[in-house]
């Protein structure tokens, strides 16, 4: 029955009473549950008293429901009040939002109650990632990026970092929106779950309309992001239909799918233009260019298509690298027996059509030699396939098996296990990833103790292998921070030139990865000269005679000669990756100078002598430290104060300073004993006694003489 007409049943009485003397603001009764549009009593100073009828008064007149967006409710549930509607008989679950309300706010359909629900941990989450973002687009460093969202250990808030990555990108520069895309497909399956990317795009769409009030081409980029999802394969293309079928209709989600559908990824050629709009493709890595390379022989070996495989390698546009799709098929054939005709075949049609030439195969296949030992421990018969397989191309005509090396059925024998090799290589390589994200050369050295290199010393060539080659794949910062570690691990010197020599002996196959092989490792060689980890004379020990003359590796010695003869060699190759001896910005000479002078001064005055040396190492200039020896000895020459002696001695004994730089230092007091005399008087008679104390020390080589010196490199102060 129509409660305006006054009527209640005497149950309906009994509940309002109730309610009314207990106070309880939140029980609430609805007159009309299943009807959320039915008329609702008014309280207030013309509301009826409780059980009076209700006569002559229209249900339509007082139904005059609020189409606010504003919750209407009074403060504490209470029930009247001026403007106010609702009272104790009103349920919150029966409160209806209509969407279709000019006045509808979304928030109204968060949470029912009014009150948002916050989980702590969630809400720390969101300022770690969006700090974990803003550093990324100042770094560029997607390793470290990676390390600190897996210390987060909150893998299932994952998506919220997917959606805050690519919102905060697509409010930036195309830098910033190819970095967020480059970093997604790298943290994809590794760190960030297929599922939770998923989530996070899906999340993305639905708040399309939000994000457009900030971002006025919301629906531009962000299908632009979609395309390259699922052009980089980290998001299905059935996630397209899916979305359109579950947004809302006059969504900006449907227009942003649209777009990224029939915009971008049903144009032709759509991969290439999707990844070059952020200028992305011209900085392909190598790593991209195998992948590819990869599908699409494994696509070929399953589909057969040769003219599909012969237009996606010339798609490639990388003649120079066409080597690696000869070596990988080869590999593939070896593996896979079925696909052996298919393969060879699809590598004489690219040899026929020009479109790999006999350089690049030759290439490809001394590859394979030169790793077969390594392949031997996946394929066990591998050099018996592999000679199998260069018969045939030769016999083919596509092949000229004269240009390569003979298969070796009969290895040399190795100086240590093939499997401690193995297993440290991996180690290595996990230390100094380690290194280049945190600069903790103690921590190196600790784990490299751990290893018990003293058993294996040839383990340390391969550590100064693995380290280099680390480094020159990657930027300035990284190869300083390998120079330094390399100057600060102290590894005998015969350690390091094995080490540089497997470096130069495979500088050829270097080259095809890192085509700047012979600046950088030229420039790496002649770094650990300047830094004292090499003598000059060990540039012949690594050459030797077995390199040919137009090899790179005779190319990388000659550029390191030359480095280190040119004037101020030390300076300019301490600089050359803008550094100063260490991974921080390096500092001027002038500065290193008086930092030396006030460390001496500070140490004659009374300090101690460990803290002293701490400070000479703290400087990060090994090859500066002749400066330190200058210093004191005009010190000691003008004040005739024994005390720095001593601390000439400590550095000494510990290997602070080598002999070659305490040469230099008193090389350089010899050249200014002109100017010294002026200010004292017996300075050549006190250098003298200095020179023979040294000699006896063993500081200086018995040859050395005052009265003609000539400095190295023809640094002269």
């Amino acid at each position: 029955m129509d409660m305006s007409e006054g009527y209640k049943s005497s149950e309906h009485k009994e509940q309002l009473h109730t309610a009314s003397e207990s106070g309880d603001p939140s029980l609430r009764i609805s007159t009309s549950p299943k009807s959320p549009r039915s008329p609702k009593i008014r309280h207030g100073k013309d509301s009826p008293t409780k059980g009076s009828p209700v006569k002559g008064i229209s249900p339509r007149k007082n139904d005059r429901h609020s189409h606010s967006g504003t919750d209407g409710r009074p403060k504490k549930g209470g029930c009247g009040g001026k403007g106010t509607w609702g009272g104790i008989l009103d349920m919150d679950d029966n409160r209806f939002v209509d969407s279709n309300d000019p006045n509808y706010s979304s928030s109204e359909e968060k949470d029912k109650t009014g009150v948002k629900k916050v989980c702590p941990r969630f809400e720390g989450y969101k300022k770690k990632a969006a700090i974990i973002v803003e550093e990324y687009f100042a770094t560029d460093d997607v390793i470290s990026t990676a390390n600190e969202l897996k210390d987060l250990e909150m893998p299932s808030y994952s998506y919220y970092f997917v959606k805050k990555l690519i919102s905060m990108a697509m409010d930036r520069h195309d830098k910033e929106k190819e970095m967020a895309a480059v970093l997604l497909s790298s943290l994809y399956a590794d760190v960030i779950d297929p599922r939770q990317v998923y989530k996070g795009f899906r999340k993305l769409v639905e708040s399309a309309d939000d994000l457009i009030v900030d971002i006025p081409d919301t629906v531009d980029v962000l299908a632009l992001f979609v395309a390259r999802a699922v052009v980089d394969d980290i998001l299905p293309p059935a996630f397209l239909k899916k979305e359109m079928e579950a947004l809302p209709g006059g969504s900006k989600g449907i227009d942003v799918i649209k777009r990224a559908d029939k915009g971008y990824l049903s144009a032709p050629l759509h991969a290439e233009i999707i990844e070059r709009r952020w200028g992305g493709s011209r900085n392909k890595t190598v790593e991209d260019v195998k992948a590819k390379i990869d599908n699409l022989l494994v696509e070929y070996a399953v589909s057969g298509d040769k003219k599909e495989a012969i237009r996606c390698i010339n798609d490639l546009k990388v003649p120079f690298f066409h080597h690696e799709i000869v070596k990988r098929a080869i590999i593939m054939a070896m593996e896979r027996k079925k696909a052996e005709g298919k393969l060879l075949d699809l590598l004489k049609t690219a040899s026929e059509e020009c479109l790999i030439n006999s350089s690049q195969i030759s290439k490809g296949f001394t590859r394979i030699i030169d790793t077969v030992d390594d392949l031997s421990l996946d394929i066990p018969n591998a050099k018996e396939l592999l000679q199998s397989l260069i018969s045939k191309a030769a016999s083919e005509g596509w092949l000229c098996a004269s240009s390569l090396k003979a298969v070796s059925f009969h290895p040399e024998k190795k100086l240590v296990e093939d499997s401690i090799v193995k297993a440290f290589k991996a180690k290595a390589q996990s230390i100094i990833k380690e290194y280049f994200l945190t600069g903790d050369v103690l921590e190196v050295n600790s784990c490299l103790e751990s290893e018990n290199l003293s058993s294996f010393p040839e383990l340390k060539a391969v550590f100064v292998k693995r380290l280099i080659m680390l480094a020159m794949d990657r930027k300035k910062r990284e190869k300083e921070m390998a120079s330094v570690l390399l100057s600060s691990l102290y590894f005998p010197a015969d350690d390091v030139v094995n080490g540089f020599t497997m470096l130069i002996d495979s500088a050829d196959d270097i080259a095809l990865d890192i085509p700047v092989v012979v600046e950088d490792l030229a420039m790496f060689l002649a770094r650990a000269v300047v830094d004292d980890v090499l003598a000059p004379l060990h540039l012949e020990e690594i050459g030797g005679n077995l390199l040919r003359p137009d090899s790179v590796g005779n190319k990388v010695l000659k550029m390191a000669r030359s480095l280190l003869n040119a004037r101020l060699s030390g300076e300019r190759i301490l600089r050359c990756w803008g550094g100063g001896g260490s991974y921080t910005n390096g500092w001027a000479i002038e500065d290193v100078k008086d930092q030396i002078g006030k460390l001496l001064e500070e140490f004659e005055s009374g300090g101690d002598k460990r803290e002293a040396c701490r400070c000479i190492s703290e400087l990060g200039m090994p090859f500066y430290h002749h400066e330190v020896v200058k210093k004191s000895l005009v010190t000691i020459i003008e004040k005739k104060n024994d005390r720095l002696w001593k601390l000439l001695e400590e550095c000494f004994n510990t290997g602070l300073i080598t002999p070659i730089q305490m040469t230099k230092g008193f090389g350089r007091v010899a050249e200014s004993l002109d100017d010294l005399s002026l200010d004292v008087p017996d300075a050549k008679k006190q250098f003298g006694s200095l020179v023979e104390r040294a000699k006896v020390e063993g500081w200086l080589d018995s040859s050395f003489s005052f009265n003609n010196k000539v400095l190295e490199n023809g640094h002269r102060s």
